[in-house]
This record gives structure tokens, C-alpha cells and sequence, in this order.
């Protein structure tokens, strides 16, 4: 059941950086740039979910991988966070 919901988080996460980065480059003359920080952020999402499947399902060590996992959640929230900030301006 785990591995189910694993790949569905990465999966949902692909397809909304696909949906957000697509509204972007077919608006770019009408779009805000919060929509390419969104997308950017939830293909930084997708591959830490990516990285969640790969440590606990392939490697079945549950910290080999943890550090990167971290290190990609985190930009990818950083990169949200900036988006959001940067279009308040």
C-alpha cells in the first residue's frame, strides 16, 4: 500500500509541474512568473517523492537517501517560497 501512495504523490506532483509550466509558456505574455516558480517547485517535489520510492521501496534502507530527500524538499519549498515573494514586488 506504501508503494502505491509513493508513486501517486510523485505522479501527482509530476503532472501538476506539467499543468503549471505548460499555462506558462502557452501565456507568457499574460502569465505571472509565480507560475514557473510553482512548476519548478513541484518538479523539485516530484523528484524527492522519486528519491522517498527509491530509498524506502528499491533500497529498503530508509536512510541511504535521506539527506537528498531533504536537500530536494527543501529547495523545491524554497523555490515556492521565493516565487511568492518575488511576485509581491
Amino acid at each position: 500500500m506504501a508503494t502505491a501512495v509513493y508513486c501517486l504523490c510523485a505522479l501527482t506532483s509530476a503532472t501538476c509541474a506539467t499543468l503549471l509550466f505548460r499555462m506558462y509558456w502557452r501565456h507568457r505574455r499574460h502569465a505571472t512568473r509565480l507560475a514557473l516558480w510553482s512548476s519548478l517547485s513541484f518538479l523539485g517535489f516530484a523528484i524527492s517523492n522519486l528519491l522517498v520510492f527509491a530509498d524506502l521501496v528499491v533500497l529498503r534502507s530508509g536512510a541511504a537517501l535521506a539527506l537528498a530527500r531533504a536537500a530536494t524538499a527543501c529547495l523545491a519549498g524554497s523555490l515556492l517560497l521565493f516565487g511568492l515573494i518575488w511576485e509581491v514586488e
